[in-house]
C-alpha cells in the first residue's frame, strides 16, 4: 500500500513537471525549458534545434586552422618573474613555502622510489618529474572536501592534502600497513579520508565516474565540486567524450583537468590528435575552457580557483588544459630515449622546470635562500630514506586476505579454494617465502 502511494505521488509530480521536489528540467537536462523556441515574427534566422546559426549562400567548409589557437594563461615567465603584477595571487609566505616544500619532497621521493624499483625492491613506479606544478597549483586552489578522481600521475595532489610519506611507501611496497592490503599495484593510491578516489589503471574510467559524482553533489548542494585529472592520451578514449557531453548537458560541477605533458607513453601529441589540442574541444561541448602554463604553479592556482568558482556557482563543468612536459619516463616499464632525444628532455628540465621557477619567485621576495635550500634538501632526503627503510622492513599482508572482503560471509566454494591453497602452501612451503608474510590471524568467518 505504501509503495502504491509513493508511485502515485511520483506520477503526480511528473504530471506537474517535478520529480523528487526538483523541476525535471533541472534534474535531468540543461536548465532550459527543453521547448524549441520559435523565431519572432519577421526574423529570418535559422530555426533548427541544437545550433546557433545564420544563413549563408556561400559554400564554404570550416577549416581547422582558421584561428591562431587558444592562448596559454601565465603569471610568471620561464625565469620566475611576474609579468603583470595584477595577476600575482600574492599568496602568503607560509603557503608558498608549503607549495615549494611539497613539490621538492615529491621530487626527492620520486628519485628514491624510482631507484628502488631499478634495484628490484618494488615492482613498478611512475615519477612526476616536470609536472609538480600542475599537482600542487591545482590542489592548493580547492579544498579537501572537493572530491578528486586521479589518473595515475597525481601523487602531489595527495601529498598536498596530507597523505604522508609512510602512506606512499606502504602502498608501493604493499605491506601490512597498506590500507589496500597489497592488492593494488604501486602508485595506485587512494584515501577515503582525503576524498581521493583510488586509482585505476584503465584509462578514462575515472571520467564518467567523476561526472556522476559531480551530479550527485549538485543534487545534494553544499558548494563543493569534483576535479578529474586526465592526460592528453586519455582524451582519445571514448569515455572522455561521453563525460564532456554528460557533464555539459547535466550541468555538473566538475573540473576536467588535462595534464598535457606531450606524450601518451611514447605517442607524441602530433600523432595523438589534430587541431588545437584538448582545450579546443571544450567550447564545442558547451564547456567553459581555459589553457594554462602547467609549469607556472601560480597560474595553475589562479585558473583552478576561478574554475571552481564558476563550477559551483553556475553548476557547470570547466575544462582546464595544463600545458607541461613529462621529464621522466612514462613509468619504470618505459625507456623514453627510444622515442625522444636527451637534448629535448634537458631543455625542459633546465629551462622550464616548475620547481626552479617557483624558487626564483620566492627568492626574489626573501622567502627562500641557499641556506634554506640546503637544509631542506638534506631533511627531505633523510626523511624519505628513513620512511623507505621502514616500509621495506614491514611484512607483507597475510596471504589469506586474498579470500576476504568480497562476501560478508565466505561462501562454500571460496572456503574450499582457501583450504586447497592452505594445503598447497603447507606441502610446498620451501617454495613460498611465507616468513615474509604477516602471521597475524585473519577473520575468515
Amino acid at each position: 500500500q505504501v509503495f502504491k502511494m509513493q508511485t502515485l505521488n511520483c506520477m503526480r509530480q511528473l504530471c506537474r513537471g517535478r520529480l523528487f521536489g526538483v523541476p525535471i528540467h533541472r534534474a535531468f537536462s540543461t536548465g532550459t525549458t527543453g521547448i524549441h523556441e520559435i523565431n519572432p515574427e519577421g526574423s529570418d534566422r535559422p530555426n533548427f534545434p541544437g545550433s546557433r546559426s545564420s544563413w549563408t549562400e556561400k559554400l564554404e567548409f570550416i577549416q581547422p586552422d582558421i584561428y591562431d589557437g587558444i592562448p596559454v594563461y601565465r603569471v610568471m615567465d620561464i625565469k620566475g618573474k611576474v609579468i603583470v603584477p595584477e595577476q600575482d595571487p600574492k599568496l602568503p609566505e607560509s603557503m608558498l613555502v608549503k607549495m615549494y616544500e611539497r613539490m621538492t619532497l615529491l621530487n626527492v621521493m620520486d628519485r628514491i622510489m624510482y631507484e628502488s624499483q631499478r634495484q628490484g625492491r618494488i615492482s613498478f613506479y611512475m615519477t612526476n618529474y616536470g609536472e609538480e606544478g600542475t599537482h600542487i597549483g591545482s590542489a592548493a586552489a580547492i579544498t579537501n572536501d572537493d572530491l578528486v578522481f586521479g589518473q595515475y600521475r597525481e601523487a602531489g595532489v595527495l601529498m598536498w592534502r596530507g597523505y604522508q610519506l609512510e602512506d606512499f611507501m606502504n602502498q608501493c611496497y604493499g605491506n601490512v600497513a597498506d590500507p589496500g592490503k597489497g592488492r593494488q599495484m604501486p602508485v595506485h593510491y587512494g584515501s577515503k579520508s582525503l576524498n581521493f578516489v583510488t586509482i585505476s589503471s584503465t584509462l578514462g574510467t575515472q571520467m564518467p565516474q567523476a561526472v556522476g559524482a559531480a551530479y550527485a553533489m549538485k543534487r545534494q548542494g553544499g558548494g563543493n565540486c569534483v576535479i578529474c585529472y586526465f592526460g592528453e592520451g586519455t582524451s582519445s578514449e571514448g569515455d572522455c567524450h561521453a563525460s564532456f557531453n554528460f557533464a555539459a548537458t547535466l550541468e555538473c560541477p566538475v573540473l576536467f583537468f588535462c595534464r598535457n605533458n606531450g606524450y601518451a607513453i611514447s605517442t607524441p601529441t602530433h600523432e595523438q590528435y589534430r587541431g588545437d589540442g584538448v582545450a579546443a574541444r571544450g567550447p564545442s561541448y558547451g564547456i567553459a575552457t581555459i589553457r594554462v602554463d602547467g609549469n607556472d604553479v601560480l597560474a595553475v592556482y589562479n585558473v583552478t580557483k576561478a574554475a571552481k568558482e564558476i563550477s559551483v556557482t553556475e553548476n557547470r563543468p570547466v575544462l582546464i588544459e595544463a600545458m607541461t612536459y613529462r621529464i621522466g619516463h612514462h613509468s619504470t616499464s618505459d625507456d623514453s630515449s627510444a622515442y625522444r632525444s636527451v637534448d629535448e628532455v634537458m631543455h625542459w628540465d633546465t629551462t622550464q622546470h616548475p620547481i626552479a621557477r617557483l624558487r626564483t619567485y620566492m627568492t626574489d621576495r626573501g622567502y627562500w635562500d641557499s641556506n634554506k635550500e640546503k637544509a631542506w634538501k638534506e631533511s627531505c632526503h633523510k626523511k624519505v630514506m628513513q620512511t623507505f627503510a621502514a616500509a621495506e622492513r614491514r611484512a607483507k599482508p597475510n596471504w589469506r586476505l586474498l579470500f576476504t572482503d568480497v562476501y560478508e560471509t565466505m561462501p562454500p566454494n571460496l572456503r574450499t579454494q582457501l583450504e586447497e591453497m592452505e594445503a598447497h602452501v603447507k606441502e610446498y612451503e620451501d617454495y613460498y617465502p611465507t616468513a615474509n608474510f604477516s602471521q597475524e590471524p585473519v577473520d575468515l568467518s
